[in-house]
């Protein structure tokens, strides 16, 4: 039997109840095609930091690179000035791991309202391939205040490092900048999954931009989609404005496939993507490295308000776990977890209140775990 150990981060709020579901579901699909998990908790979030006054150091980092996934549930407590924890765990992680691409598969599944009149299933399913370690979250910039100054900011990354060196004259009272940067390696390297998976798929990438405004930074971007594009001929491609693209996932979503995106924008639209698939309680996320570790995890927050009431959906975790032993090659158990979720949906007998029920979240994550066994 194949054995895996996934090193898990629960984290806050409602993270540890929606974690174990997750953890069962992929048991139960273990016993099912024949894989052993085991579990390796990590207890980094706000109880820890509050704590020990650590976010997460770079041993345990190190110790993490050893494995290829971990499974997170969720990181924030108002407890905790809002950006520390998610800068000081999550930020530090995916860009310590260098996961370059946030997957976001936005699949309306059967039985699940989505908020856009008459679409279906086969309208919305596509999958958006956002670039996740460049950008404006490259995380450097500052404020000057009225008169001369200056400033050195720097970038590091495995694929290259970048410094600038800025003289800062302003009669502004005051003024504050980000700076926002991509390279040649790390678009080349997004677009270029983002065709990989569009060549597994119906064969279409969609590039999104706001180059008739920002030109230097997302026209560089343009260039290098159209050159990745040339070593895919049999790729159809067509560019998209940031704005442009929000009104189109509402009108016609069925005009997507593989949708490749700046991490700024990328961020945007996945949230509006998890509505057209009928809201955040179903929306899975892998921050993934191809030759590295990822990390999954739903894209909604830790809801701290109800913590420890078993009412939240797990559907987003348990399909982030599907989604984390695809990566790991079980890709039959992968499937027949998100097969379970639908069938659940579909007999609408355990469903938690966001989705017209009163099961609880422990209750959802044993009938899909018993529909993973029983199928």
């Amino acid at each position: 039997m194949t054995q895996y150990k996934i090193p898990v981060i629960p984290g806050d709020g409602i993270g540890p109840e929606i974690i174990a579901q997750g953890c069962k579901v992929i048991e139960a699909a273990g016993e099912r095609f024949g894989f052993d998990v085991e579990w390796i908790e990590y207890p980094h979030g706000a109880d820890h930091y509050l704590a020990t006054g650590e976010l997460i150091s770079e041993d345990t980092l190190k110790e993490l690179s050893n494995y290829s996934a971990i499974y997170l549930g969720s990181i924030g407590d108002p407890r905790v000035a809002p950006g520390v924890l998610e800068k000081g765990v999550l930020l530090a992680a995916r860009f310590y791991f260098d996961q370059y691409v946030n997957l976001r598969p936005i699949k309306l599944l059967e039985g699940v309202w989505t908020p856009i009149k008459d679409k279906t299933p086969e309208d919305i399913d596509f999958t958006v391939v956002r670039e996740n370690t460049e950008d404006f979250y490259i995380g450097i910039g500052g404020r000057a205040k009225k008169g001369v100054s200056k400033d050195v900011l720097e970038v590091s990354r495995s694929l290259y490092s970048a410094k600038f060196g800025l003289d800062i004259d302003t009669d502004s009272e005051e003024i504050g900048y980000q700076i926002g940067m991509i390279s040649k390696e790390g678009t080349q390297r997004v677009i270029r999954y983002a065709f990989d998976l569009a060549e597994k798929r119906k064969k279409h990438v969609s590039s999104v931009d706001k180059a008739n405004v920002l030109s230097d930074i997302y026209g560089f971007w343009r260039e290098e989609f159209e050159s990745v594009a040339s070593e895919h001929p049999d790729v159809t491609t067509d560019f998209n404005f940031v704005d442009a693209i929000t009104m189109w996932f509402v009108k016609n979503p069925e005009w997507f496939d593989v949708v490749v995106t700046p991490n700024m924008f990328g961020d945007i639209i996945t949230d509006l993507g998890a509505m057209v698939q009928g809201g955040l309680g179903l929306a899975p996320g892998g921050n993934i490295n191809p030759e590295g570790t990822s990390m999954f995890e739903p894209i909604h927050g830790s809801a701290p308000k109800y913590k420890g009431l078993n009412r939240v959906n797990p559907i987003a975790t348990i399909w982030a776990g599907s989604m984390m032993i695809e990566q790991l090659g079980e890709k039959e158990a992968a499937d027949a977890i998100v097969s379970a979720i639908e069938t659940n949906i579909l007999e609408a007998k355990v469903r938690t209140y966001d989705m017209g029920g009163s099961a609880g979240t422990s209750d959802v994550g044993d009938e899909i775990a018993r529909i993973v066994l029983d199928k």
